[in-house]
Protein backbone atom coordinates (compact mmCIF):
# COMPACT_ATOMS: atom_id res chain seq x y z
CA UNK A 1 0.00 0.00 0.00
CA UNK A 2 1.00 3.81 -0.60
CA UNK A 3 2.54 5.54 1.63
CA UNK A 4 0.19 8.42 1.63
CA UNK A 5 3.12 11.28 2.11
CA UNK A 6 5.06 9.38 -0.50
CA UNK A 7 2.27 9.23 -2.99
CA UNK A 8 1.74 13.18 -2.81
CA UNK A 9 5.32 13.04 -3.50
CA UNK A 10 5.05 11.31 -6.63
CA UNK A 11 1.60 13.17 -7.70
CA UNK A 12 3.42 16.37 -7.13
CA UNK A 13 5.49 15.11 -10.35
CA UNK A 14 2.53 14.48 -12.67
CA UNK A 15 0.56 17.74 -11.91
CA UNK A 16 3.65 19.58 -12.91
CA UNK A 17 3.60 18.12 -15.96
CA UNK A 18 7.20 16.55 -15.87
CA UNK A 19 6.13 13.39 -16.58
CA UNK A 20 2.78 11.29 -16.83
CA UNK A 21 3.66 8.31 -14.52
CA UNK A 22 5.66 8.17 -11.48
CA UNK A 23 6.64 6.53 -8.80
CA UNK A 24 9.03 7.43 -5.29
CA UNK A 25 10.42 5.33 -2.98
CA UNK A 26 12.53 6.37 0.47
CA UNK A 27 14.15 4.06 2.90
CA UNK A 28 15.42 5.30 6.68
CA UNK A 29 18.12 3.68 8.38
CA UNK A 30 17.10 3.89 12.30
CA UNK A 31 18.10 2.43 15.02
CA UNK A 32 19.77 -0.39 13.18
CA UNK A 33 16.62 -0.87 11.23
CA UNK A 34 16.01 0.13 7.69
CA UNK A 35 12.45 1.35 7.08
CA UNK A 36 11.33 1.58 3.60
CA UNK A 37 7.78 3.33 1.95
CA UNK A 38 6.49 3.85 -1.52
CA UNK A 39 4.01 5.96 -3.61
CA UNK A 40 2.83 5.87 -6.86
CA UNK A 41 1.12 8.35 -9.04
CA UNK A 42 -0.71 9.50 -12.45
CA UNK A 43 -1.00 6.33 -14.67
CA UNK A 44 1.26 4.64 -13.05
CA UNK A 45 -2.08 3.86 -11.10
CA UNK A 46 -3.12 2.30 -13.83
CA UNK A 47 -0.11 0.06 -13.94
CA UNK A 48 -0.69 -1.39 -10.80
CA UNK A 49 0.46 -1.63 -7.31
CA UNK A 50 4.08 -1.70 -8.09
CA UNK A 51 4.90 -0.02 -11.41
CA UNK A 52 7.55 -0.70 -13.37
CA UNK A 53 10.25 1.52 -15.39
CA UNK A 54 13.28 1.82 -17.44
CA UNK A 55 15.99 2.78 -15.33
CA UNK A 56 18.20 4.34 -18.05
CA UNK A 57 21.08 5.28 -16.70
CA UNK A 58 20.66 4.17 -12.99
CA UNK A 59 21.71 0.91 -14.82
CA UNK A 60 25.06 2.03 -14.50
CA UNK A 61 24.99 1.47 -10.94
CA UNK A 62 23.67 -2.02 -10.69
CA UNK A 63 26.73 -2.90 -13.32
CA UNK A 64 29.79 -1.12 -11.79
CA UNK A 65 28.45 -3.09 -8.20
CA UNK A 66 28.99 -6.43 -10.82
CA UNK A 67 32.39 -5.75 -11.85
CA UNK A 68 32.73 -4.66 -7.78
CA UNK A 69 31.65 -8.19 -7.07
CA UNK A 70 33.51 -9.79 -9.29
CA UNK A 71 36.86 -8.35 -8.59
CA UNK A 72 36.32 -8.78 -5.01
CA UNK A 73 36.64 -12.31 -6.00
CA UNK A 74 39.43 -12.42 -8.56
CA UNK A 75 37.39 -13.01 -11.50
CA UNK A 76 39.00 -9.68 -12.97
CA UNK A 77 41.13 -6.50 -11.73
CA UNK A 78 39.55 -3.29 -12.20
CA UNK A 79 43.11 -2.26 -13.36
CA UNK A 80 43.16 -4.84 -15.85
CA UNK A 81 43.66 -3.03 -19.24
CA UNK A 82 40.46 -3.11 -21.62
CA UNK A 83 42.14 -4.63 -24.34
CA UNK A 84 42.85 -7.49 -21.74
CA UNK A 85 38.97 -8.30 -21.08
CA UNK A 86 37.52 -7.57 -24.77
CA UNK A 87 39.29 -8.26 -28.01
CA UNK A 88 37.60 -5.70 -30.19
CA UNK A 89 39.33 -2.56 -27.90
CA UNK A 90 42.57 -4.22 -29.30
CA UNK A 91 44.54 -1.73 -31.25
CA UNK A 92 42.21 0.90 -30.54
CA UNK A 93 43.25 3.95 -28.22
CA UNK A 94 41.37 2.36 -25.21
CA UNK A 95 43.54 -1.12 -25.29
CA UNK A 96 45.63 -0.13 -22.37
CA UNK A 97 43.07 1.80 -20.20
CA UNK A 98 42.26 0.22 -16.84
CA UNK A 99 38.71 -0.79 -16.98
CA UNK A 100 37.98 1.57 -13.88
CA UNK A 101 38.96 4.19 -15.65
CA UNK A 102 35.68 3.18 -18.09
CA UNK A 103 33.35 2.96 -15.10
CA UNK A 104 34.68 6.22 -13.82
CA UNK A 105 34.34 8.79 -17.31
CA UNK A 106 37.88 8.93 -17.29
CA UNK A 107 38.96 7.25 -20.05
CA UNK A 108 39.37 10.19 -22.52
CA UNK A 109 36.01 9.07 -24.63
CA UNK A 110 33.57 10.82 -26.33
CA UNK A 111 30.45 11.80 -25.44
CA UNK A 112 28.11 9.83 -27.36
CA UNK A 113 28.37 8.17 -30.74
CA UNK A 114 25.12 7.12 -32.72
CA UNK A 115 26.15 3.53 -32.80
CA UNK A 116 22.46 3.17 -33.54
CA UNK A 117 22.65 5.00 -37.12
CA UNK A 118 22.88 1.46 -39.44
CA UNK A 119 19.00 0.98 -37.76
CA UNK A 120 18.35 4.33 -39.05
CA UNK A 121 19.34 3.28 -42.61
CA UNK A 122 17.41 0.35 -42.68
CA UNK A 123 20.65 -1.95 -42.46
CA UNK A 124 22.40 -4.80 -40.89
CA UNK A 125 23.95 -3.75 -37.25
CA UNK A 126 27.25 -4.90 -36.49
CA UNK A 127 27.58 -5.52 -32.90
CA UNK A 128 31.70 -6.00 -32.73
CA UNK A 129 31.92 -3.15 -35.40
CA UNK A 130 30.09 -0.95 -32.43
CA UNK A 131 31.98 -1.65 -30.12
CA UNK A 132 35.66 -1.45 -31.78
CA UNK A 133 34.22 2.15 -33.04
CA UNK A 134 33.24 3.20 -29.20
CA UNK A 135 36.74 1.90 -28.32
CA UNK A 136 38.32 4.24 -31.03
CA UNK A 137 36.40 7.37 -29.75
CA UNK A 138 39.03 9.09 -27.64
CA UNK A 139 38.87 12.77 -27.35
CA UNK A 140 41.22 14.39 -29.52
CA UNK A 141 42.74 16.54 -26.05
CA UNK A 142 42.90 13.03 -24.30
CA UNK A 143 45.81 11.41 -26.02
CA UNK A 144 48.00 9.32 -25.16
CA UNK A 145 48.26 6.85 -22.03
CA UNK A 146 46.36 8.09 -19.33
CA UNK A 147 47.99 10.21 -16.34
CA UNK A 148 47.37 8.39 -12.81
CA UNK A 149 43.46 8.65 -12.19
CA UNK A 150 42.46 8.94 -15.45
CA UNK A 151 42.01 11.86 -17.80
CA UNK A 152 39.49 14.62 -17.19
CA UNK A 153 36.09 13.20 -16.40
CA UNK A 154 33.37 13.31 -19.31
CA UNK A 155 30.19 11.76 -18.81
CA UNK A 156 30.36 8.58 -21.46
CA UNK A 157 27.79 6.19 -22.14
CA UNK A 158 30.49 4.60 -24.52
CA UNK A 159 32.91 3.70 -21.36
CA UNK A 160 29.97 1.57 -20.30
CA UNK A 161 29.12 0.11 -23.55
CA UNK A 162 32.73 -1.17 -23.71
CA UNK A 163 32.86 -2.11 -19.80
CA UNK A 164 29.49 -3.97 -20.17
CA UNK A 165 30.77 -6.07 -23.22
CA UNK A 166 33.88 -6.55 -21.01
CA UNK A 167 32.07 -8.30 -18.15
CA UNK A 168 30.19 -10.30 -20.71
CA UNK A 169 33.50 -11.58 -22.51
CA UNK A 170 35.37 -12.10 -18.96
CA UNK A 171 32.40 -14.37 -17.28
CA UNK A 172 31.07 -15.77 -20.82
CA UNK A 173 27.39 -14.61 -19.37
CA UNK A 174 24.72 -12.51 -21.29
CA UNK A 175 25.37 -9.25 -19.03
CA UNK A 176 21.66 -9.18 -17.85
CA UNK A 177 22.06 -12.89 -16.39
CA UNK A 178 25.41 -11.85 -15.21
CA UNK A 179 23.99 -8.57 -12.93
CA UNK A 180 20.81 -10.60 -12.19
CA UNK A 181 23.51 -12.85 -10.52
CA UNK A 182 25.38 -11.24 -8.79
CA UNK A 183 23.23 -7.82 -7.62
CA UNK A 184 19.39 -8.58 -8.02
CA UNK A 185 19.10 -12.12 -6.87
CA UNK A 186 21.32 -11.67 -3.90
CA UNK A 187 19.22 -8.89 -2.54
CA UNK A 188 16.01 -9.93 -4.15
CA UNK A 189 15.07 -6.96 -6.06
CA UNK A 190 12.36 -6.82 -8.85
CA UNK A 191 15.15 -5.26 -11.08
CA UNK A 192 15.72 -7.03 -14.45
CA UNK A 193 16.32 -6.44 -18.40
CA UNK A 194 13.02 -6.63 -20.61
CA UNK A 195 13.63 -10.41 -22.08
CA UNK A 196 14.09 -12.05 -18.25
CA UNK A 197 10.60 -9.80 -17.14
CA UNK A 198 8.80 -10.67 -19.98
CA UNK A 199 10.08 -14.31 -19.57
CA UNK A 200 8.67 -14.36 -15.88
CA UNK A 201 5.65 -11.60 -15.97
CA UNK A 202 2.43 -12.24 -17.84
CA UNK A 203 1.78 -8.85 -16.72
CA UNK A 204 5.10 -6.64 -17.43
CA UNK A 205 3.71 -5.23 -20.34
CA UNK A 206 0.69 -4.02 -18.07
CA UNK A 207 2.58 -2.99 -15.51
CA UNK A 208 5.27 -1.38 -17.35
CA UNK A 209 5.41 2.87 -18.27
CA UNK A 210 5.98 3.54 -22.40
CA UNK A 211 8.46 5.87 -22.65
CA UNK A 212 8.82 8.10 -26.30
CA UNK A 213 7.47 7.56 -29.51
CA UNK A 214 9.72 6.59 -31.64
CA UNK A 215 9.19 6.82 -35.89
CA UNK A 216 11.62 4.44 -36.74
CA UNK A 217 11.19 1.84 -33.91
CA UNK A 218 7.31 1.91 -34.85
CA UNK A 219 5.77 4.53 -32.42
CA UNK A 220 5.38 4.41 -28.79
CA UNK A 221 8.60 2.11 -26.87
CA UNK A 222 7.26 0.48 -24.18
CA UNK A 223 8.72 -2.84 -22.66
CA UNK A 224 11.88 -2.46 -24.93
CA UNK A 225 15.07 0.16 -23.61
CA UNK A 226 14.23 3.67 -24.68
CA UNK A 227 18.15 3.89 -25.15
CA UNK A 228 18.81 3.51 -29.06
CA UNK A 229 22.27 2.41 -28.43
CA UNK A 230 21.48 -0.33 -25.87
CA UNK A 231 18.19 -1.72 -28.13
CA UNK A 232 20.77 -2.07 -31.36
CA UNK A 233 23.25 -3.92 -29.22
CA UNK A 234 21.20 -5.66 -26.94
CA UNK A 235 17.61 -5.66 -27.98
CA UNK A 236 15.58 -6.75 -24.83
CA UNK A 237 18.78 -7.53 -22.95
CA UNK A 238 21.03 -5.25 -21.52
CA UNK A 239 23.77 -2.93 -22.46
CA UNK A 240 26.32 -1.27 -19.56
CA UNK A 241 24.52 2.09 -20.55
CA UNK A 242 21.10 1.18 -20.11
CA UNK A 243 18.48 -1.75 -20.19
CA UNK A 244 17.45 -2.37 -16.81
CA UNK A 245 13.74 -2.38 -15.83
CA UNK A 246 12.46 -2.01 -12.24
CA UNK A 247 10.36 -0.66 -9.29
CA UNK A 248 10.90 2.11 -7.27
CA UNK A 249 11.39 -0.29 -3.54
CA UNK A 250 13.33 -2.47 -4.98
CA UNK A 251 15.75 0.38 -6.42
CA UNK A 252 15.42 1.70 -2.96
CA UNK A 253 16.40 -1.57 -1.50
CA UNK A 254 19.39 -1.72 -4.00
CA UNK A 255 20.49 1.69 -2.09
CA UNK A 256 20.18 -0.30 1.31
CA UNK A 257 22.73 -2.31 0.12
CA UNK A 258 25.26 -0.22 -1.05
CA UNK A 259 24.89 1.71 2.61
CA UNK A 260 24.90 -1.17 4.84
CA UNK A 261 27.93 -2.06 2.41
CA UNK A 262 29.80 1.50 3.14
CA UNK A 263 28.70 1.23 6.87
CA UNK A 264 30.17 -2.15 7.36
CA UNK A 265 26.64 -3.91 7.84
CA UNK A 266 26.64 -6.19 4.51
CA UNK A 267 26.71 -9.31 4.86
CA UNK A 268 28.76 -11.33 2.32
CA UNK A 269 27.69 -8.53 -1.00
CA UNK A 270 29.87 -6.57 -0.56
CA UNK A 271 32.10 -5.57 2.07
CA UNK A 272 32.88 -1.43 2.56
CA UNK A 273 36.76 -1.92 0.84
CA UNK A 274 35.22 -3.84 -1.85
CA UNK A 275 32.28 -0.91 -2.67
CA UNK A 276 34.87 2.15 -1.93
CA UNK A 277 36.59 2.47 -5.17
CA UNK A 278 33.39 2.56 -7.17
CA UNK A 279 32.02 5.06 -3.99
CA UNK A 280 34.83 7.01 -3.36
CA UNK A 281 35.24 10.83 -5.30
CA UNK A 282 37.80 11.05 -7.30
CA UNK A 283 39.70 14.43 -8.57
CA UNK A 284 38.29 16.37 -10.74
CA UNK A 285 34.56 16.80 -10.53
CA UNK A 286 32.03 14.72 -9.20
CA UNK A 287 31.91 11.68 -10.86
CA UNK A 288 32.80 8.38 -9.41
CA UNK A 289 33.13 4.84 -10.87
CA UNK A 290 29.47 4.09 -11.25
CA UNK A 291 28.21 6.74 -9.18
CA UNK A 292 27.88 10.92 -8.79
CA UNK A 293 28.45 12.54 -6.30
CA UNK A 294 26.50 15.69 -5.18
CA UNK A 295 27.68 18.72 -6.67
CA UNK A 296 26.39 22.14 -8.37
CA UNK A 297 24.29 24.91 -6.71
CA UNK A 298 20.94 22.73 -7.80
CA UNK A 299 22.20 19.46 -6.69
CA UNK A 300 19.57 16.49 -8.14
CA UNK A 301 20.12 14.52 -4.93
CA UNK A 302 18.80 18.07 -3.04
CA UNK A 303 19.60 20.16 -0.66
CA UNK A 304 19.23 18.41 2.35
CA UNK A 305 21.92 15.26 1.28
CA UNK A 306 25.03 15.47 2.50
CA UNK A 307 28.42 15.77 0.91
CA UNK A 308 28.81 12.15 1.45
CA UNK A 309 25.51 11.94 -0.53
CA UNK A 310 25.82 9.25 -4.12
CA UNK A 311 23.49 7.67 -6.22
CA UNK A 312 22.77 8.53 -10.42
CA UNK A 313 20.34 10.08 -12.84
CA UNK A 314 18.68 8.50 -15.56
CA UNK A 315 17.58 9.90 -19.22
CA UNK A 316 14.27 8.53 -18.62
CA UNK A 317 13.53 10.92 -15.62
CA UNK A 318 15.14 8.20 -13.05
CA UNK A 319 17.30 8.84 -10.26
CA UNK A 320 18.94 7.26 -7.17
CA UNK A 321 20.62 8.97 -4.30
CA UNK A 322 22.24 7.39 -0.89
CA UNK A 323 23.76 8.92 1.78
CA UNK A 324 25.93 7.50 4.24
CA UNK A 325 25.73 10.38 6.78
CA UNK A 326 21.87 10.47 7.04
CA UNK A 327 21.19 6.77 6.74
CA UNK A 328 18.79 7.62 4.15
CA UNK A 329 17.80 6.37 0.33
CA UNK A 330 15.60 7.96 -1.88
CA UNK A 331 14.61 7.33 -5.52
CA UNK A 332 12.31 8.51 -8.50
CA UNK A 333 11.39 6.98 -11.25
CA UNK A 334 9.68 8.47 -14.10
CA UNK A 335 8.65 8.23 -17.44
CA UNK A 336 9.78 12.11 -18.29
CA UNK A 337 10.71 10.82 -21.94
CA UNK A 338 6.44 10.27 -22.83
CA UNK A 339 5.86 10.79 -25.55
CA UNK A 340 8.58 13.01 -26.24
CA UNK A 341 12.44 13.74 -24.83
CA UNK A 342 11.79 17.55 -25.26
CA UNK A 343 10.08 17.69 -21.72
CA UNK A 344 12.30 18.77 -19.87
CA UNK A 345 10.61 19.84 -16.45
CA UNK A 346 11.86 17.38 -14.19
CA UNK A 347 15.06 19.05 -14.01
CA UNK A 348 13.71 22.09 -11.98
CA UNK A 349 12.02 19.69 -9.91
CA UNK A 350 13.99 16.89 -9.06
CA UNK A 351 15.97 18.68 -5.86
CA UNK A 352 12.53 19.30 -4.65
CA UNK A 353 11.29 16.04 -5.12
CA UNK A 354 14.59 14.51 -3.07
CA UNK A 355 14.30 17.16 -0.41
CA UNK A 356 10.97 15.66 0.11
CA UNK A 357 12.28 12.17 -0.05
CA UNK A 358 15.10 12.66 2.40
CA UNK A 359 12.78 14.53 4.83
CA UNK A 360 10.02 11.56 4.95
CA UNK A 361 9.23 9.87 8.04
CA UNK A 362 7.88 6.46 8.75
CA UNK A 363 3.93 6.33 8.93
CA UNK A 364 4.23 4.77 12.32
CA UNK A 365 6.88 7.83 13.52
CA UNK A 366 4.14 10.43 12.11
CA UNK A 367 1.62 8.88 13.79
CA UNK A 368 3.79 8.90 16.92
CA UNK A 369 3.60 5.12 17.33
CA UNK A 370 6.87 3.32 18.34
CA UNK A 371 8.72 2.25 15.19
CA UNK A 372 8.14 -1.27 13.67
CA UNK A 373 11.46 -3.75 13.34
CA UNK A 374 11.86 -5.81 11.11
CA UNK A 375 12.35 -4.43 8.23
CA UNK A 376 15.87 -5.18 7.04
CA UNK A 377 17.93 -5.66 3.93
CA UNK A 378 18.18 -9.15 4.66
CA UNK A 379 20.96 -11.74 4.01
CA UNK A 380 22.80 -10.73 1.21
CA UNK A 381 25.13 -13.65 0.72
Amino acid sequence: MDDPELARIAERVVLERAAPAASVAAALLEDGVWRLGSGNAGKAGALGVAPIFDLASVTKPFVAATAGRLAARGVLSLESPLGELLPEAGGTPSADVPLVLFLAHRAGLEAHRTLFAPLLRGVAFERAAALREAAAARRPEAAGRPPPGGFPPLYSDLGYVLAGAALERVTALDLAALVEREVCVPLALEVRAARAWFARDAAFLARVAPTELVAFRGGSVRGAVHDENAWALSGFGLSGQAGLFGTAESVARFGMALLDAVLGRARGWLAAAELAPLVSPRPGGSLRAGFDGKSGPAPAAGHHASDETFGHLGFTGTSLWCDPRAGRVSVLLSNRVCPTRENVKIRALRPGIHDALFAWRPLENRAGTAPKRGLVSGDQR
